[in-house]
């Protein structure tokens, strides 16, 4: 990301496809096309982590560190391969084209899946067997845990009986016996998902376009992860957690967001060599060009709330692994590509270890109207060449739902006088996309919401919330030829295509 460059925040779920979420199918390779025709040179996604209803369908919050999200596998695709019947993915029950009904999704996914399974039993190859060895350091666990949760009717695996809890040996052999099916229906999928987002990305970096991923730094407690590494987390003799995640009250929330994550054992994983934080990255390098780290300063220092508390208030500040982190990694990767998602409260210890490093930070253009400081870091004219300037994120409303709806008359008027000029609602997210291409950044990426000029009914997520994000999609007819031109012109005229 050391010149001059440009893209797009869309996730998979958003994508266009008759089958109630966006996949890795025929529509994402057409957005593909759609990046290259508008010189665009990367495509931003959000975690492709699994998903659960339960936890609001929040892609930062999952099951597993490691796992694709097999929700996101295309039956087009897999009929393709053989795995399904033309009938069977021509039947297709009614859904909206602007939201993702998860709970809808899943029970047609999982019915199709397990048709794909039982034709797949009679054909399974080497190159599935050699998937299955290459990933067996996170998938036996993973698909494991799925088999075991499904086994006990979803309880949290802190109610499971204290064999299976505490992983004894001869317990998990029966178990794996008796559940080897769906342990290894798991495994077909991640192995077909696994394939499927090779072939995108393949195809993306043959058109130009460098795939930026997404890593939530907290994993679920009830999560494969925690399952198989208690000792790499602060768990009590139960193995319940003693702390949970969370940040201070800030910009988002008066009373801070209580993320509820387990926190790290930073000290015991150090004694490992960080080993299953190097899997973690190495592993994340291997799907994407460019990762983001989501929450990059709970890596130098987190926010730390005791168990049972209702809000993050009364929490305290923990010095994380910081600069050693990072040097351990350096030592097993030649190289770290990484985004650190730097909004928020941001130490001067927390800026020497990403200027140490190298790590482009952010600029989310929504927050630089705030006051009157002509040298706020988020105007375009204070960027520095190594970041990456946003109209606005995965968590905030789009440009034109924040200019109707949250924008106060003060920050209309900052907005105005940076442009010099007034704007209609109509016009405003084509002029926050042309501050963000001018910018001395050299990365400059927008959400697909504001390239449209959608309100708050297209927002992605509001945090401190569970119910309701992670639904917006795209329509078809919006990625026009038209489209297309207009972003190619303002990139090709800031240089950035």
């Amino acid at each position: 990301m050391n010149k001059r460059g440009s893209g797009i925040l869309l996730h998979i779920t958003s994508l266009p496809s008759p089958f109630g979420i966006g996949d890795l199918g025929p529509w994402a390779y057409r957005f593909v096309d759609f990046l290259a025709r508008s010189r665009q040179s990367f495509w931003q996604i959000l975690p492709l982590n699994p998903t659960d209803l339960l936890s609001g369908n929040n892609p930062y919050s999952s099951p597993s560190a490691f796992a694709g999200n097999t929700l996101l596998i295309s039956p087009e695709l897999m009929s393709r391969e053989g795995f399904l019947t033309k009938d069977e993915i021509e039947t297709i029950p009614h859904f909206p084209q602007e939201v993702v009904d998860y709970d809808k999704v899943s029970e047609y996914k999982t019915r199709l899946f397990s048709r794909a399974f039982e034709r797949f039993k009679k054909r399974k190859n080497k190159d599935y067997r050699g998937f299955c060895a290459r990933n067996s350091y996170w998938l036996n666990d993973f698909t494991l845990f799925l088999a075991i949760k499904e086994y006990f009717k979803g309880q949290v695996w802190k109610e499971w009986p204290v064999p299976v809890r505490e992983r004894k040996i001869p317990v998990l052999r029966k178990l794996k016996q008796e559940l080897r099916d769906k342990i290894e229906q798991e495994k077909f999928l991640q192995y077909v998902f696994s394939r499927q987002w090779s072939a995108l990305k393949s195809y993306g970096n043959r058109k130009g376009i460098r795939i930026v991923g997404d890593i939530a730094i907290y994993v679920n407690y009830d999560s494969a992860d925690v399952w198989a590494n208690p000792e790499i987390f602060k768990l009590d003799q139960k193995r319940r957690p003693v702390v949970v995640s969370g940040v201070p009250p800030d910009y988002f929330s008066a009373t801070g967001q209580l993320w509820g994550n387990p926190i790290y054992r930073w000290k015991k994983i150090k004694e490992t060599g960080y080993s299953w934080w190097v899997q973690r990255i190495r592993h994340n390098l291997k799907l994407f060009d460019i990762s983001r780290i989501d929450h990059f300063r709970g890596l130098v220092a987190y926010w730390e709330v005791r168990a049972g508390e209702k809000t993050a208030i009364n929490g305290k500040w923990i010095r994380g692994p910081g600069k050693d982190f990072f040097k351990a990694l350096l030592e097993e990767m030649p190289s770290l590509p990484i985004i650190a998602e730097d909004l928020g409260i941001i130490t001067q210890e927390v800026r020497d270890t990403m200027a140490y490093f190298g790590f482009p930070g952010m600029k989310v253009l929504l927050f630089a109207f705030g006051n009157d400081d002509p040298r706020h870091p988020y105007l375009p004219h204070n960027h520095e060449a190594n970041c990456v300037v946003y109209t606005g994120t995965h968590d905030n409303n789009t440009v034109r739902g924040w200019f109707e709806d949250e924008a106060s008359e003060d920050e209309k008027r900052r907005v105005f006088r940076y442009l010099d000029r007034e704007l209609s609602v109509n016009e405003i997210h084509w002029e926050f996309v042309k501050l963000a291409h001018g910018s001395p950044a050299n990365t400059a990426i927008i959400p697909m919401q504001d390239i449209l000029g959608l309100g708050k009914e297209a927002r992605m997520n509001i945090p401190a919330t569970v119910r309701g994000n992670y639904l917006w999609r795209l329509i078809p007819e919006q990625l026009t030829p038209s489209l297309a031109e207009r972003l190619s012109e303002i990139t090709e005229f800031y240089s950035r295509g």
